[in-house]
C-alpha cells in the first residue's frame, strides 16, 4: 500500500496543528514554476486569527525542517484559512456555518439557497428565504441528500443590521 506525499505530510503535521487548537482542513503540494508550494489550510470552531496562524506556521516550519519531509528542494510554506466561500464537506463545516447562507446542490431536488439554522448528526434545519413578498420557510435536509454545499458571501444582510441596531 503506497501513500501519497500529501497523506504522509498529513500524518506528520496533523497532530501538531491539533495541539495548537486547530483542525487541519487541507494539505496540497503544488509546483509553481521551479518552486514547490506547500499549502496548509487550518480552521477551528471559533475561527483562526492571525496570531494562531503565525504560531502554527512557525511550528509546522520547524517540524518540516527537522524531518526533511519536503526533501532537499526549495519550497514555500503557506498557511491560511478556508476562505469566505468554502465548500462544506464535513459535519464540523456545517456546524461552523450555522446562521450562514449556503448554496446546496441536492442529489435529487436541484439547487437550494438557504440559511443553516441548526445541525445535528442526521442533517440540517434550514430557512429558505421567501421570494416576492412571501415569508421564509423552514426545511429539513438530511446529509445524504446533499451532493455539494458552499457558503455564500453576504454583503448586506438586513436582519443582522436590525439586531445590531436593536442592541445599541
Amino acid at each position: 500500500m503506497s501513500t501519497t506525499q500529501s497523506e504522509r505530510l498529513r500524518e506528520l503535521l496533523e497532530p501538531l496543528v491539533t495541539s495548537q487548537g486547530l483542525d487541519l482542513e487541507e494539505i496540497a503540494v503544488d509546483s509553481v514554476g521551479r518552486k514547490r508550494v506547500l499549502r496548509v489550510v487550518v480552521d477551528s470552531d471559533s475561527g483562526a486569527d492571525l496570531d494562531a496562524i503565525a504560531d502554527v506556521s512557525r511550528a509546522l516550519s520547524a517540524k518540516l525542517d527537522e524531518t526533511e519531509a519536503m526533501g532537499d528542494a526549495a519550497y514555500d510554506l503557506e498557511v491560511g484559512t478556508p476562505g469566505a466561500e468554502r465548500p462544506l464537506t464535513e459535519h464540523r463545516h456545517f456546524v461552523r456555518a450555522t446562521d450562514r447562507l449556503v448554496k446546496f446542490q441536492l442529489t435529487e431536488d436541484g439547487e437550494l439557497v438557504a440559511r443553516i439554522l441548526a445541525v445535528d448528526e442526521e442533517g440540517l434545519d434550514v430557512e429558505v428565504p421567501g421570494v416576492k413578498g412571501r415569508k421564509a420557510t423552514t426545511r429539513r435536509i438530511a446529509f445524504p441528500q446533499i451532493a455539494k454545499a458552499r457558503v455564500q458571501v453576504e454583503f448586506n444582510r438586513k436582519d443582522t443590521k436590525d439586531k445590531k441596531e436593536e442592541e445599541a
